[in-house]
């Protein structure tokens, strides 16, 4: 087992380990306790009680944070024509098709979303197996293929994450930088658990929201009450 080191063990120090935290005190404490030289990412980690293996109990889902992620998206188009135009329009950072299916055959993937118009996916398809496993194939189901990429371009930039459930039945997700303060990070939060409340699906029984802990890219996780969710979404 790796050993922690002295500034971890600090941070580990100002948790009650054995405290469940409503939303505003977790927050507190995990921004009170980033020792991190860098804007550390505050990242969630919920446990549903959903059975992934069942393709009725499946999780996923996007949510358009109110403050963004803090993260600079770079965001690719794959279009045609007018379309091209809309995207470039929209703030893109790159637009193209052929030839960047073409670049991206030769293995350059420097970015960090793809948008994909609907009579471009047969062309995208080809190249599935390059972008499927790095989580970059454009999907309808996350609103990137499209054929308002205007709309879903600017909400890329804005800050629209997209989720899924793994098969432990955990979804891990960035809902923003420590330097958001209190009031943004909460903010991100209430519009996240909103959007897992509404995707709780039909099939799932008993308790649905079994576990949450909140941490920052090298912080400890503070556990949560799930008790305290109605009233932050509120």
């Amino acid at each position: 087992m790796a050993k922690k080191g002295k500034k971890y063990k600090e941070a580990l120090s100002k948790i009650d380990e054995n405290k469940k935290y409503d939303f505003d005190e977790a927050v507190k404490v995990t921004i009170d306790s980033s020792y991190a030289k860098f804007d550390e990412s505050v990242d969630m980690a919920v446990q549903l009680g959903v059975d992934p293996r069942h393709a009725d109990q499946m999780v996923r889902g996007t949510v358009v944070l109110p403050h963004g992620t803090g993260k600079t998206v770079r965001v690719l188009v794959f279009a045609k024509g007018e379309k091209e135009k809309e995207a470039q329009d929209a703030g893109s950072d790159f637009v193209g098709n052929d030839d960047l299916i073409e670049k991206i055959k030769g293995g350059w993937l420097d970015f960090d979303k793809a948008v994909a118009t609907p009579d471009m996916m047969g062309t995208v398809g080809k190249i599935g197996k390059i972008l499927g496993p790095r989580g970059l194939m454009p999907n309808a189901k996350t609103g990137t293929v499209t054929f308002d990429v205007a709309r879903a371009v600017k909400e890329l930039k804005a800050g629209k994450i997209d989720f899924r459930v793994e098969k432990a039945g955990i979804i891990h997700t960035s809902i923003g930088k420590v330097s958001f303060g209190v009031e943004k990070l909460r903010e991100n939060l209430a519009s996240f658990f909103d959007t897992i409340i509404r995707l709780k699906p039909a099939g799932s029984k008993g308790t649905y929201l079994k576990s949450i802990a909140i941490s920052t890219t090298m912080g400890p996780g503070i556990e949560i009450d799930p008790v305290y969710v109605k009233a932050l979404v509120k």
